[in-house]
């Protein structure tokens, strides 16, 4: 009839996580009682398409193995918004309508105008993401002519790179 928070306390019961809640002590011969549980469990993301709990209801005053048990499947959907930001350094450049790069040259300013391109992928929740992977195309040639000299490629933040085949070819 009323509503009334329970107390429950999480413990560890043979290598299992148990959550036990008190329902209340004496309870009269067929009283009926609806429980809502809401659990927050934490490290989803490599659980797979569902959860499952298995609820059991004991009586301290008779001991019993036919104690029921049911067992309920929460299907796990993670959410996550994923944001690309860049920009280029600098971020307007006047490239030249004839280039004459110097053959063999290891100087940098030899074979072009030096431009950093700078990416930032953000996840905005709410869920963690794990085994995410970013293709980014460089159009590095134009007409058989060199429109970008990749010189090197790196990351930050514990994420994992694939260079390009066409990563700095005169090893400048």
């Amino acid at each position: 009839q009323g509503q009334e928070k329970l107390s429950c306390n999480p413990k560890k019961e043979n290598g299992t996580h148990v959550v036990l809640c008190e329902l209340g002590n004496p309870m009269k011969a067929g009283a009926q009682i609806t429980v809502d549980m809401e659990l927050s469990v934490s490290g989803l993301e490599d659980m797979g398409d569902a959860i499952t709990f298995q609820l059991q209801l004991r009586s301290k005053n008779s001991p019993s193995s036919t104690n029921a048990s049911v067992t309920v499947t929460v299907p796990v959907e993670a959410q996550a918004e994923m944001e690309l930001r860049g920009n280029s350094l600098p971020d307007t450049t006047v490239l030249p309508t004839s280039w004459q790069g110097v053959e063999g040259s290891r100087r940098l300013e030899d074979h072009g105008i030096k431009v950093e391109h700078v990416y930032e992928l953000h996840n905005k929740g709410p869920s963690t993401v794990s085994g995410v992977s970013l293709r980014l195309a460089v159009p590095h040639q134009l007409g058989g002519h060199v429109l970008l000299y990749l010189l090197e490629l790196g990351t930050e933040g514990g994420m994992n790179c694939t260079h390009h085949p066409d990563l700095n070819p005169a090893q400048v």
